[in-house]
Protein backbone atom coordinates (compact mmCIF):
# COMPACT_ATOMS: atom_id res chain seq x y z
CA UNK A 1 0.00 0.00 0.00
CA UNK A 2 1.43 3.54 -0.82
CA UNK A 3 2.31 5.61 1.81
CA UNK A 4 -0.38 8.67 0.48
CA UNK A 5 -2.84 5.46 1.05
CA UNK A 6 -2.16 4.62 4.46
CA UNK A 7 -2.21 8.49 5.39
CA UNK A 8 -5.95 8.93 3.66
CA UNK A 9 -6.42 5.61 5.77
CA UNK A 10 -5.53 7.29 9.36
CA UNK A 11 -6.51 10.17 8.87
CA UNK A 12 -10.30 9.14 7.81
CA UNK A 13 -10.20 6.87 10.99
CA UNK A 14 -9.10 9.99 12.94
CA UNK A 15 -11.96 11.83 11.76
CA UNK A 16 -14.29 9.36 12.66
CA UNK A 17 -12.96 8.47 16.13
CA UNK A 18 -11.09 11.26 17.23
CA UNK A 19 -8.77 8.36 18.70
CA UNK A 20 -7.58 5.46 17.54
CA UNK A 21 -4.71 2.79 19.01
CA UNK A 22 -2.09 1.91 16.87
CA UNK A 23 -3.18 -1.71 16.66
CA UNK A 24 -6.52 -0.59 14.89
CA UNK A 25 -4.24 1.12 12.33
CA UNK A 26 -2.27 -1.86 11.52
CA UNK A 27 -4.75 -3.84 11.16
CA UNK A 28 -6.74 -1.41 8.78
CA UNK A 29 -3.63 -0.50 6.42
CA UNK A 30 -1.88 -4.68 6.65
CA UNK A 31 1.09 -2.95 7.25
CA UNK A 32 3.72 -3.46 10.11
CA UNK A 33 3.30 -0.86 13.05
CA UNK A 34 7.15 0.21 12.59
CA UNK A 35 5.63 1.88 8.94
CA UNK A 36 2.51 2.90 11.22
CA UNK A 37 5.12 4.56 13.71
CA UNK A 38 6.71 6.40 10.94
CA UNK A 39 3.31 7.13 9.20
CA UNK A 40 2.08 8.94 12.67
CA UNK A 41 5.63 10.81 13.27
CA UNK A 42 5.31 12.23 9.29
CA UNK A 43 1.37 13.47 10.22
CA UNK A 44 1.99 14.89 13.07
CA UNK A 45 4.73 17.11 11.73
CA UNK A 46 2.75 18.47 9.14
CA UNK A 47 0.69 19.09 12.58
CA UNK A 48 -2.45 16.64 11.28
CA UNK A 49 -3.06 14.48 14.35
CA UNK A 50 -1.22 13.86 17.94
CA UNK A 51 0.50 11.28 18.55
CA UNK A 52 -0.81 9.80 22.50
CA UNK A 53 0.39 6.66 24.30
CA UNK A 54 -0.55 3.72 22.13
CA UNK A 55 -2.38 5.46 19.31
CA UNK A 56 -2.84 8.76 17.60
CA UNK A 57 -5.73 11.50 18.33
CA UNK A 58 -7.22 14.66 16.90
CA UNK A 59 -5.12 17.92 17.32
CA UNK A 60 -6.66 19.87 20.01
CA UNK A 61 -6.74 24.14 19.91
CA UNK A 62 -3.71 25.70 21.45
CA UNK A 63 -5.33 27.68 24.16
CA UNK A 64 -7.99 25.07 24.78
CA UNK A 65 -8.29 24.43 28.81
CA UNK A 66 -10.36 22.23 31.16
CA UNK A 67 -11.85 23.66 34.68
CA UNK A 68 -10.13 22.28 37.77
CA UNK A 69 -13.64 19.90 37.76
CA UNK A 70 -12.58 18.50 34.73
CA UNK A 71 -8.90 17.79 34.79
CA UNK A 72 -9.50 16.40 38.64
CA UNK A 73 -11.82 13.65 36.72
CA UNK A 74 -8.87 12.51 34.07
CA UNK A 75 -5.90 10.23 34.78
CA UNK A 76 -6.65 10.04 38.73
CA UNK A 77 -4.48 7.20 40.18
CA UNK A 78 -1.82 8.06 37.64
CA UNK A 79 -1.46 11.46 39.14
CA UNK A 80 -1.79 10.36 42.05
CA UNK A 81 1.29 8.16 41.62
CA UNK A 82 3.09 10.92 40.54
CA UNK A 83 2.18 12.92 43.04
CA UNK A 84 3.03 10.38 45.98
CA UNK A 85 6.74 10.26 44.37
CA UNK A 86 7.00 13.91 44.11
CA UNK A 87 5.92 14.41 47.97
CA UNK A 88 8.90 11.77 48.90
CA UNK A 89 11.38 14.11 47.16
CA UNK A 90 10.49 16.72 49.72
CA UNK A 91 12.75 16.82 52.34
CA UNK A 92 12.39 18.11 56.52
CA UNK A 93 13.60 21.68 56.35
CA UNK A 94 12.55 22.48 52.37
CA UNK A 95 10.94 25.96 51.06
CA UNK A 96 9.07 24.48 47.89
CA UNK A 97 6.29 26.14 45.54
CA UNK A 98 3.26 24.43 45.18
CA UNK A 99 1.92 25.33 41.36
CA UNK A 100 -1.45 25.30 41.22
CA UNK A 101 -3.02 22.25 39.29
CA UNK A 102 -4.61 18.58 39.95
CA UNK A 103 -1.27 17.10 40.38
CA UNK A 104 0.07 19.07 42.67
CA UNK A 105 -3.11 19.10 44.85
CA UNK A 106 -2.43 15.32 45.02
CA UNK A 107 1.28 16.03 47.00
CA UNK A 108 -0.49 17.67 49.74
CA UNK A 109 -1.81 15.00 52.06
CA UNK A 110 1.92 12.90 51.68
CA UNK A 111 3.59 16.23 52.63
CA UNK A 112 2.15 16.04 56.28
CA UNK A 113 4.80 15.77 59.24
CA UNK A 114 7.41 17.24 57.40
CA UNK A 115 8.88 20.20 58.82
CA UNK A 116 8.36 22.37 55.46
CA UNK A 117 6.65 25.77 54.08
CA UNK A 118 4.65 26.05 51.18
CA UNK A 119 4.20 28.96 48.63
CA UNK A 120 1.13 28.40 46.37
CA UNK A 121 -0.71 30.32 43.59
CA UNK A 122 -3.26 27.68 44.25
CA UNK A 123 -7.14 28.90 45.87
CA UNK A 124 -7.86 25.43 45.76
CA UNK A 125 -4.73 23.88 47.68
CA UNK A 126 -5.46 26.17 51.09
CA UNK A 127 -7.60 24.29 52.71
CA UNK A 128 -6.01 20.84 52.23
CA UNK A 129 -2.47 22.73 52.89
CA UNK A 130 -4.19 24.23 56.80
CA UNK A 131 -6.00 20.43 57.04
CA UNK A 132 -2.83 18.78 57.22
CA UNK A 133 -0.80 21.49 59.42
CA UNK A 134 1.72 23.19 56.51
CA UNK A 135 2.65 26.05 56.73
CA UNK A 136 1.65 28.20 54.10
CA UNK A 137 1.94 31.62 51.91
CA UNK A 138 -0.37 32.67 49.60
CA UNK A 139 0.35 34.91 46.26
CA UNK A 140 -1.15 37.86 45.27
CA UNK A 141 -2.25 38.70 42.03
CA UNK A 142 -5.98 37.92 39.64
CA UNK A 143 -7.46 34.86 40.81
CA UNK A 144 -7.96 33.45 37.74
CA UNK A 145 -11.45 31.78 37.55
CA UNK A 146 -11.10 28.48 35.50
CA UNK A 147 -7.58 26.95 37.24
CA UNK A 148 -8.26 28.72 40.36
CA UNK A 149 -4.79 29.95 40.55
CA UNK A 150 -3.47 33.58 41.16
CA UNK A 151 -1.89 35.14 38.22
CA UNK A 152 -0.58 38.19 36.82
CA UNK A 153 1.10 41.13 37.91
CA UNK A 154 0.03 40.65 41.88
CA UNK A 155 1.77 37.27 41.51
CA UNK A 156 4.78 38.25 40.07
CA UNK A 157 5.38 40.85 41.96
CA UNK A 158 4.94 38.56 45.34
CA UNK A 159 6.68 35.65 44.01
CA UNK A 160 10.17 37.67 44.04
CA UNK A 161 9.75 37.61 47.90
CA UNK A 162 10.69 34.47 48.03
CA UNK A 163 13.29 31.49 46.98
CA UNK A 164 12.42 27.81 47.11
CA UNK A 165 14.30 24.73 47.54
CA UNK A 166 12.26 23.17 45.36
CA UNK A 167 9.46 23.77 42.81
CA UNK A 168 6.46 21.49 41.77
CA UNK A 169 4.70 22.63 38.31
CA UNK A 170 2.10 21.41 36.36
CA UNK A 171 1.79 22.03 32.50
CA UNK A 172 -0.97 21.09 29.48
CA UNK A 173 1.84 20.03 27.23
CA UNK A 174 5.21 18.36 27.03
CA UNK A 175 7.27 17.93 24.11
CA UNK A 176 10.70 17.10 23.30
CA UNK A 177 10.97 20.02 20.70
CA UNK A 178 8.58 22.34 22.47
CA UNK A 179 9.05 22.30 26.22
CA UNK A 180 6.73 22.72 28.87
CA UNK A 181 3.50 25.16 27.58
CA UNK A 182 0.15 25.83 29.15
CA UNK A 183 -2.66 27.69 27.37
CA UNK A 184 -2.37 31.34 29.82
CA UNK A 185 0.54 33.39 28.81
CA UNK A 186 -0.20 35.06 32.61
CA UNK A 187 0.05 31.85 34.02
CA UNK A 188 2.98 30.31 31.97
CA UNK A 189 5.00 33.75 33.33
CA UNK A 190 4.39 32.54 37.13
CA UNK A 191 5.64 29.22 36.58
CA UNK A 192 8.45 30.23 35.18
CA UNK A 193 9.58 32.80 37.22
CA UNK A 194 9.14 29.90 40.11
CA UNK A 195 11.20 27.87 37.86
CA UNK A 196 13.95 30.46 38.02
CA UNK A 197 13.55 31.14 41.38
CA UNK A 198 13.87 27.02 42.48
CA UNK A 199 17.22 24.92 43.46
CA UNK A 200 15.36 22.35 41.79
CA UNK A 201 12.29 22.55 39.26
CA UNK A 202 9.73 19.47 38.72
CA UNK A 203 6.82 19.30 35.98
CA UNK A 204 4.39 16.96 37.22
CA UNK A 205 2.41 15.51 34.26
CA UNK A 206 0.76 12.49 33.03
CA UNK A 207 1.27 10.38 29.88
CA UNK A 208 -1.61 12.38 28.59
CA UNK A 209 0.15 15.52 28.46
CA UNK A 210 3.22 13.92 26.90
CA UNK A 211 4.03 14.69 22.83
CA UNK A 212 1.73 17.72 23.41
CA UNK A 213 2.20 21.66 22.81
CA UNK A 214 -0.38 24.46 24.11
CA UNK A 215 -0.12 28.25 23.43
CA UNK A 216 2.22 29.18 25.84
CA UNK A 217 5.91 28.26 26.87
CA UNK A 218 6.71 27.46 30.17
CA UNK A 219 10.32 26.77 29.73
CA UNK A 220 12.49 24.72 27.66
CA UNK A 221 12.86 21.09 28.22
CA UNK A 222 15.97 21.07 30.22
CA UNK A 223 15.28 23.54 33.03
CA UNK A 224 12.96 21.31 34.94
CA UNK A 225 12.93 17.26 35.74
CA UNK A 226 10.04 15.65 34.17
CA UNK A 227 8.02 13.45 36.13
CA UNK A 228 5.27 10.95 34.53
CA UNK A 229 4.01 7.85 34.44
CA UNK A 230 4.60 6.49 31.17
CA UNK A 231 6.53 6.85 28.61
CA UNK A 232 6.81 4.82 25.62
CA UNK A 233 10.47 3.16 24.50
CA UNK A 234 10.47 5.15 21.29
CA UNK A 235 10.26 8.45 23.07
CA UNK A 236 12.66 7.78 26.00
CA UNK A 237 15.55 8.70 24.06
CA UNK A 238 14.02 12.04 22.60
CA UNK A 239 13.08 13.24 26.09
CA UNK A 240 16.14 11.61 27.94
CA UNK A 241 18.33 13.72 25.51
CA UNK A 242 16.83 16.61 26.70
CA UNK A 243 16.32 16.20 30.63
CA UNK A 244 16.23 13.97 33.60
CA UNK A 245 13.06 12.08 33.68
CA UNK A 246 11.61 9.94 36.64
CA UNK A 247 8.96 7.39 35.44
CA UNK A 248 7.03 6.35 38.10
CA UNK A 249 5.69 2.72 37.31
CA UNK A 250 2.34 1.29 39.04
Amino acid sequence: MLTEERHRIILDLLARKEVVKLQELVEATHSSESTIRRDLTQLEKEKKLRRIHGGATLPHQKREELSVLEKSAKHIEEKKRIAEYAASLVEHGDCIYLDAGTTTLEMIPHLRGKDIVVVTNGMMHLELLLENDIATYLLGGLLKKKTKALIGRGALQSLQSYSFDKCFIGANGVHYEYGYTTPDPEEAMVKHTAMRLAQKAYVLADHSKLNESAFAKIADLHEAILITDQLDEEWQELYKAKTAVEVVAK
